[in-house]
Order: structure tokens, then sequence, then C-alpha cells
């Protein structure tokens, strides 16, 4: 039965709109760790295979690691169109099981909706920690950088006069 939740769950998001996105002010972050270091993926497709198969969206480089170890999905929020999660769930696609399963922080469990700071397991020294960043800026706000206002202290300007001379 896990096998069919798993594949069902895959074909009715499949089809999440690509736009969603760039109409969101939050950003999926996964940075993983293996055996070739550290590196950094920004989430925005609505699938991501993750294992060690050349074939992999997101490619760990571990003999530990089942081919298809992992499937990221992109899910909809219910109460804001506009934002997103990710479930990770164990396996490919079709349903198939990886041989070690996922140890989300801490827990051996098939499928996780991922929260901000979730650490993610698939095997010895192979590990990745997914972050939720949001953007609290707005459209139509400018950087406060752009409005560069120092307050002096008007003594301050007479020693700055005395440089000059």
């Amino acid at each position: 039965m896990a096998k069919y939740d798993t594949k069902q769950i895959l074909l009715n998001h499949i089809s999440t709109d690509l736009s969603m996105a760039a109409e969101t002010n939050e950003n999926h972050l996964l940075i993983i760790e293996d055996d070739q270091g550290r590196k950094e993926f920004s989430l925005e497709q609505p699938v991501y295979s993750i294992g060690r198969d050349r074939e992999c969206n997101i490619r760990l480089m571990s003999q530990f690691v089942s081919r298809r170890h992992a499937t990221l999905v992109r899910l909809p929020r219910e109460h804001n169109s506009h934002s997103y999660y990710y479930r990770i769930v164990d396996g490919d696609a079709k349903g198939k099981a990886s041989s070690n399963g996922l140890m989300i922080n801490g827990r051996k469990i098939p499928n996780h909706d991922l929260r901000n700071e979730d650490e993610i397991v698939f095997g010895p020294q192979v590990r990745a920690i997914y972050y939720l960043l949001k953007n609290t800026q707005r459209l139509g706000q400018t950087d406060s950088s752009e409005y560069d206002i120092t307050l002096i202290n008007p003594g301050m300007a007479e020693d700055l006069e005395d440089l000059g001379d």
C-alpha cells in the first residue's frame, strides 16, 4: 500500500505549476554532504530524484546510497496558493524503496514533509540539511541601503574640516 501512495503522490503533483516559485517569497535550499564534499541545491522544480545514478537530478556520491534513493515532491500549502513545501519520499518515482531507507531527524521513516533545518541521512557520511528561507522584502519596496542616512555629531564635521587643511 505504501508503494501505491508514493506513486499517487508523484502522479498527482508532477504537473504543479512551474511559475509558482517566481510568485512566492520563499526559497527552498538543500545542502548535501557526501564523499565529494558539500553541494547546495536551490529547489524550484516540482520533482527531484536523489541518488547515485547519473540520471538523478541531485546526485549523491557514495557507494552506500541507492541508485534512486529518494524523491522530492513539491506540494502546495493548503492555506496559501502561492506557497509550497517539499515532501521527501524514500525510493524512486515508481514506488521502489531504497536499500537503506531514510533517517530524518534521527528517525527512520518512509516519507516526511520537510521543515526548516530538517536533517536527512541517506547513508554513512551522506546527509542533507533542508532550509526554508523566507524573504520578508515585499515587492515594490526598495533596499534599505539605497537610502543611506548617516547621522553624525556636528562636532565630527568640524574634525573632518580640519583634516582637509
